[in-house]
């Protein structure tokens, strides 16, 4: 299940860049979806999403590369920085300021077209089944930056992540069960028992 976390996990906060220092209103955004047959437990694929996120992410929209060569090929740990090339945007900066054995959080560096950050995690419904599960909750970096994601940011961003879901659930099993789902909510202010600065937008339970 996905909760909401009070734990911090890091404490390095020079040049992350938080969402009050944002333009335009706070956004969650949530992209999941259930996995058909999965031949992974969570945890397990989270170490795959850690190990090769940069080929989760589709390359015509975003290049994700690991800052320090010597890392590359190596899991993402707490602590390292990725540069990130958006297609028609330039390239900018995400850190892992969270890490656990069923969840990963990037967040954004000084300069980045968003404010906040994002959890990658995975979890067991109900019924047993594996979710992979996508949130974000940021604010554009700037009033430049708002204007641009209203344009054009928004769609990309959501074939970006639904891909991202998509690719998950074939590394994990056979592919998505039903629909993946794209869900987007303005939030007046961060939700009470979150870490605005370092902690996952929700806790993955359930391995």
């Amino acid at each position: 299940m996905a909760s909401e976390s009070m734990h911090t996990d890091a404490n390095q906060s020079g040049e992350l860049q938080l969402p009050e220092a944002g333009a335009g209103p706070l956004l969650q955004r949530d992209y999941w979806a259930v996995i058909r047959n999965s031949r992974a437990s969570p945890s397990e694929l989270m170490r795959w999403v850690a190990l090769r996120f940069a080929e989760f992410a589709p390359a015509e929209l975003c290049v994700f590369e690991h800052k320090d060569p010597s890392h590359q090929g190596q899991p993402l740990r707490l602590g390292d920085e990725m540069t990130v090339k958006i297609q028609g945007a330039g390239t900018f900066a995400v850190r892992v300021i969270h890490q656990d054995a069923q969840s990963l959080t990037l967040g954004t560096l000084h300069g980045h077209p968003e404010a906040g950050r994002i959890t990658f995690g995975a979890y067991r419904n109900a019924h047993g089944d594996v979710i992979f599960h996508i949130r974000s909750r940021a604010r554009s970096g700037s009033t430049f930056h708002y204007l641009g994601f209203v344009t054009a940011g928004d769609a990309m961003q959501t074939n970006t992540w639904t891909e991202f879901v998509l690719r998950a659930a074939l590394t994990a099993g056979d592919g998505v069960l039903g629909v993946i789902h794209a869900d987007t909510t303005e939030l007046d202010d961060e939700p009470p028992g979150g870490d605005a600065e370092h902690g996952p937008t929700f806790l993955a339970q359930g391995d």
